[in-house]
C-alpha cells in the first residue's frame, strides 16, 4: 500500500512537471541575480535592442509534448526569470512561434538575456510612444492558429462589423467614433468586451475560439498595451 503511494505522488510530479514548458539556457556570463521586485524589460521581435546593452547567454523556451501551461504571458515570464537568475534586466526576443492547429498548441520562444545600462532611460522612452497625436484610435486584432482553425466570425464595435476573424490572422484598424462602446462577437454564443475609446490611443484585441456545444465560442480578450505590443508585433499571420 505504501509503495503504492509513493508511486502514485512520484507519477503526479511527472505529469505536473511535463505541463510545464521545456526550458533550456546557454550562459556566457553571470552578475548577482536582479531582485523579484525589479521588473525584466522584454524587447519585440521588431524592436531593437539598446546600444548599451551586453548579451548575457540565452534562453529558449519550448514544448515537451505534454506542455499545457504555455501561453505567451507564461513563456515570457518563464523567460524574465531566468534572466533575473544571472543579473538580466532585460530579455529581447529573436525568434516566436505561435501555436498551430496541426502543431504544437505553445507559444515558442527564443531570447537573448541582456544586461542594459541606464534602462531606465529605454522604458522612459519607449512608454512616451504609446499616445499618438492622431484623430483616431487604434485597434491591433489578432488571432493565433489552435483550437477551431475553420471557425471564423465578424468583430463588431456597437453596431458595426470592424473585421472577419478567421484563423491565424492580424489587422490594424482605425476608429475615429470615442467613447464608451463594446467589442462582440457570436457565432453559437456571444462574447462581448466592454472598450473606452479615446483618440491616438492603441488597444490590442486577442481573439480565438472555446469549446461550446456544437461550434465553439468566440474568444475575446482587451489585452495590455505592454503584453499586446509584443504579442501583434511578433505575430507572423498568414494574411500578411
Amino acid at each position: 500500500m505504501k509503495k503504492s503511494y509513493v508511486l502514485l505522488i512520484i507519477s503526479a510530479l511527472i505529469l505536473f512537471s511535463s505541463c510545464n514548458p521545456k526550458i533550456s539556457t546557454s550562459i556566457s556570463r553571470s552578475y548577482p541575480p536582479i531582485d523579484y521586485k525589479q521588473d525584466i524589460l522584454v524587447i519585440g521581435l521588431d524592436q531593437s535592442e539598446p546600444d548599451n546593452s551586453e548579451v548575457l547567454g540565452q534562453v529558449k523556451i519550448g514544448d515537451t509534448g505534454f506542455s499545457s501551461k504555455c501561453s505567451y504571458d507564461i513563456v515570457i515570464d518563464k523567460a524574465k526569470l531566468e534572466a533575473r537568475k544571472v543579473g538580466g534586466n532585460a530579455i529581447k526576443i529573436i525568434k516566436h512561434r505561435p501555436p498551430s492547429a496541426l502543431g504544437s498548441t505553445c507559444h515558442r520562444i527564443t531570447a537573448k538575456i541582456l544586461k542594459v545600462e541606464n534602462i531606465e532611460n529605454y522604458t522612459s522612452k519607449d512608454e512616451e510612444e504609446d499616445l499618438l497625436d492622431v484623430d483616431y484610435a487604434i485597434i491591433n486584432v489578432y488571432r493565433y492558429s489552435g483550437v477551431g482553425a475553420l471557425i471564423s466570425y465578424d468583430l463588431f464595435l456597437g453596431d458595426s462589423v470592424i473585421c472577419r476573424v478567421r484563423n491565424n490572422f492580424k489587422t490594424t484598424i482605425h476608429i475615429k467614433k470615442e467613447g464608451l462602446n463594446s467589442l462582440w462577437a457570436k457565432t453559437e454564443g456571444k462574447t462581448e468586451v466592454p472598450i473606452d475609446v479615446k483618440m491616438g490611443k492603441t488597444y490590442y484585441v486577442r481573439c480565438g475560439i472555446k469549446m461550446g456545444a456544437i461550434v465553439g465560442r468566440p474568444k475575446l480578450e482587451l489585452v495590455d498595451s505592454k503584453t499586446g505590443k509584443l504579442e501583434f508585433e511578433s505575430f507572423k499571420a498568414k494574411n500578411q
